[in-house]
């Protein structure tokens, strides 16, 4: 499994992670499901219309932090847009629920991926290890 498999199996096995970014000097903090690993990249999904779209334009250094089974994983990078169609059908096809509010061919949905990245997997019993992608 390559490091960005591992990540990417983390979030997906946790169903939540939560999303901080910054607007002006405030960080914002929202819960997030949507993770998909396609091409070799790992992605989040939102809608282009939302604040946090307009907070991660402004300032695309986020970070994420998700927890299950009692280990954490925080990963830190940049987010970086794809209008590549066929990843949101691939997001789509993933997570149906979505088709309620997003289209592949709306001009809201919105496919963001990570670069430079920096994951790091923690828990109380183990020691900290840091992968990057």
């Amino acid at each position: 499994m390559t490091e960005i498999e591992k990540v990417y199996q983390f979030l997906d096995e946790a169903h939540t992670y939560y999303l901080a970014t910054v607007e002006g000097d405030q960080p914002r903090v929202r819960a997030f499901g949507t993770a998909l690993l396609y091409d070799g990249k790992l992605y989040i999904q939102t809608g282009k219309v939302k604040p946090v779209s307009h907070q991660i334009a402004a300032n695309p250094k986020v970070e994420i932090c998700a927890f299950k089974g009692g280990k954490w994983v925080r990963i830190a990078g940049e987010l970086a847009n794809d209008d590549n169609r066929d990843v949101k059908v691939a997001m789509l096809e993933k997570m149906p629920s979505l088709k309620g509010a997003y289209s592949a061919d709306d001009d809201n949905m919105q496919m963001l991926y990570f670069k430079n990245a920096t994951a790091t997997f923690s828990s109380f019993t183990e020691a900290p290890e840091t992968v990057t992608f």
